[in-house]
C-alpha cells in the first residue's frame, strides 16, 4: 500500500480546474519531489492531501486513511513543515515543542522524553529556553522539523523547506532530511532549488496546468530526453537541444564550422524542467 495516493482528484474553483484528475502514488519510505510553476496546482495539492483544501472530486488517501472520512486520522499520521515561519515567536523553542505535544495528547512523561531526543537530534538543546524571536532562521526551520516529527509521524511534508537560508544551513537541512529517510520516513517535498530535489528525492512529479506531466526517476527523465546538452546564446535568449548522450552532444559541436558562443554539458533537472513547462522555476 502506498504511503500517499491520489486517484483522480480535481479541484474547481470558479469552473475552473486547478487540480485536474491527478493521479499518483508515493511509496511507503519513498523520498518523492513535487515540482511545477507558478500557478501549476501544486500548493493546492498539497493543501488538499494534509486536509487543509477538500477536493472537488477523487479520492485521496494518506497512509490508510481517507482523507474525507478520516481527516482527524491522516492528521494524527502526518508532520508538516510550511514555508512560513509558522512557530510562535514569543514562546520559548520548548514551550512550543511543550504545546504542540499537548495538542497531540501525548502524556506527560513521553512528551518530555521526545522533547528532549528531537531537540537533540537538531542540535537544539543548547537553545531550549531562547525565545524563538531570537534564533536564527536555520534554527526556526530546525525547530518547524522538530515540531513536526513529535507525535511520530509515518509521513512528513516539507514545503520549501529550505528558502532563505544561507548554503550551510541549506546542506545541514539536507543531510538531517535524508537522515530521516534512511530511518524509514516517507517524505514529500517541494522545492525551487533544482539540487536541492535531485539531491534528496528517489521520485520526481512534475505538476503543469493542474495536471502531472511527468513523473519518475532523474535518471529515467535523462534516458527519456536526452544526457547531453547543447546551449547557443541567440540574442537574449539561450537556445537549447538535446542529445541522448553527452558525447553526442560533443560530436555535434565537432560538426559545426562556427562553433562560437555554443557549450556542451550534461543535462539536468532544471533543462528537462524547462523543457517540459516552459517556465523556470521561480
Amino acid at each position: 500500500m502506498g504511503a500517499v495516493t491520489l486517484k483522480d482528484v480535481s479541484k474547481i474553483y470558479n469552473k475552473i480546474p486547478v487540480v485536474d484528475r491527478l493521479s499518483f502514488e508515493i511509496k511507503s519510505g519513498e523520498m518523492f519531489g513535487l515540482l511545477g510553476p507558478n500557478g501549476a496546482g501544486k500548493s493546492t495539492t498539497i493543501r488538499s492531501i494534509i486536509t487543509l483544501t477538500q477536493p472537488t472530486e477523487g479520492e485521496i488517501e494518506v497512509a490508510g486513511y481517507n482523507v474525507r472520512r478520516q481527516s482527524d486520522l491522516v492528521r494524527r499520521s502526518i508532520g508538516v513543515v510550511l514555508q512560513q515561519t509558522s512557530v510562535d515567536a514569543d514562546l520559548t523553542v520548548w514551550e512550543n515543542l511543550e504545546f504542540h505535544g499537548r495538542m497531540h495528547h501525548i502524556p506527560k512523561a513521553d512528551r518530555q522524553q521526545r522533547i528532549d531526543r528531537w531537540l537533540e537530534y537538531v542540535d537544539l538543546s543548547d537553545r531550549r529556553k531562547s525565545l524563538v524571536k531570537t534564533l536564527s532562521g536555520g534554527m526556526k526551520r530546525r525547530l518547524q522539523i522538530a515540531r513536526a516529527l513529535l507525535h511520530e509521524p509515518k509521513i512528513l511534508f516539507l514545503d520549501e523547506p529550505t528558502v532563505g537560508l544561507d548554503p550551510q544551513n541549506r546542506r545541514r537541512l539536507w543531510e538531517m532530511i535524508r537522515d530521516l529517510n534512511r530511518q524509514g520516513m516517507t517524505v514529500l517535498l517541494t522545492s525551487h532549488y533544482m539540487e536541492e530535489v535531485e539531491f534528496l528525492c528517489d521520485r520526481i512529479g512534475i505538476m503543469d496546468s493542474g495536471k502531472l506531466i511527468e513523473l519518475g526517476t532523474l535518471a529515467e527523465f535523462k534516458s527519456k530526453y536526452g544526457e547531453g546538452l547543447a546551449i547557443k546564446q541567440i540574442g537574449d535568449r539561450l537556445e537549447s537541444q538535446f542529445f541522448p548522450t553527452l558525447e553526442a552532444a560533443n560530436t555535434y559541436l565537432e560538426s559545426l564550422s562556427n562553433k562560437i558562443g555554443i557549450t556542451i554539458r550534461e543535462s539536468n533537472l532544471e533543462d528537462i524542467f524547462v523543457k517540459l513547462t516552459g517556465h523556470q522555476l521561480d
